[in-house]
């Protein structure tokens, strides 16, 4: 590779060039996470529950973690979002508005032994989940 005296226009190519290797480059600019995330890459999203469901834990766990299937109000998509907290799942009922936002696994991945669930439940109604699971306020009636 050159690095003469005027070899920069010929750095500054091959610095372009290569930056297609790396993946996270790749990712960004052809946006692909915008196009495959069903949030669009937003923060957070609203949907309406169809159902409630218990996932199974990986190995070595043995436990039913509770959870959401949401459609997304926004385009129609399904997803399956965790309730985090003991007897959460209580405070939800179908056909509720729910906000989602995503679990923080790596990557944007599932996160610990929950397999294949990339969302959790922040709000329900429009109150928060975990001051409903605190005690600190009532759902309200709709």
């Amino acid at each position: 590779m050159g690095k003469g005296l005027f070899a920069a226009r010929k750095l500054i190519e091959n610095r372009k060039k290569f930056r297609w290797s790396d993946r996270r480059y790749v990712r960004r600019i052809l946006e692909l996470k915008e196009k495959s995330d069903p949030l669009e890459g937003a923060p957070q999203a609203r949907g309406i529950v169809l159902e409630k469901i218990g996932i199974e834990a990986r190995q070595p766990n043995s436990a039913i973690r509770k959870a959401v299937r949401v459609q997304l109000i926004k385009n129609g998509r399904q997803v399956t979002a965790f309730c985090p907290g003991d007897g959460a799942i209580n405070f939800i009922d179908e056909h509720d508005e729910v906000i989602i936002e995503g679990i923080g696994g790596r990557m944007g991945r599932s996160m610990g032994d929950i397999p294949g669930v990339r969302y959790k439940v922040v709000m329900v109604n429009g109150v928060s989940l975990k001051e409903l699971v605190r005690g600190r306020k009532e759902k309200p009636l709709r």
